[in-house]
């Protein structure tokens, strides 16, 4: 197992320094039914194609698939990852863009995260908005699972 090399941007021009950078993979990251049915239990979301691997089985996925929702909230962490914001005194997830499901996810995928940062934007003295564009891939599948860009707010 390799180990991504962490970023730790101190100040806004080495943000400003990462645009365009590609950050990533992670690590790769098992997505089970233990992990899509405790987040079905966490959003209340229990649709069968997520929950019921034997109706599933006869679905045209052939198997549960994991809400796609569930790969996007992984991504904070997975960001985490590739990049330590602990230079900063603040920073916030300010929001998402664009967010696209493209493909579903099989149970027992395993997933890791690419992302670029797109755009740093000066906000006022020393804060800045960032945009990363964040693309979840699963082993052996050839289109993202998810492609969104996230929006974050940091201030020294």
């Amino acid at each position: 197992m390799t180990q991504t090399a962490q970023h730790r941007p101190t100040s806004v021009q080495d943000l400003k320094d990462l645009v365009g950078t590609r950050l990533g993979p992670t690590e790769w990251h098992v997505v089970d039914q233990a992990k899509i049915d405790a987040f079905a239990d966490l959003t209340g979301d229990h649709q069968w194609i997520h929950v019921d691997p034997q109706r599933a089985a006869d679905s045209p996925f052939g198997s549960t698939i994991a809400h796609g929702l569930y790969s996007l909230s992984r991504t904070p962490a997975f960001l985490e990852e590739l990049m330590a914001f602990d230079g900063f005194a603040h920073s916030l997830n300010y929001g998402y863009d664009k967010v696209r499901f493209i493909h579903p996810l099989p149970v027992d995928s395993r997933i890791r995260l690419v992302a670029e940062l797109t755009s740093v934007e000066e906000t006022g003295p020393g804060a800045v908005k960032v945009v990363t564009t964040l693309t979840v891939e699963a082993e052996g599948i050839d289109k993202p699972i998810l492609v969104a860009e996230s929006i974050s707010r940091f201030s020294s």
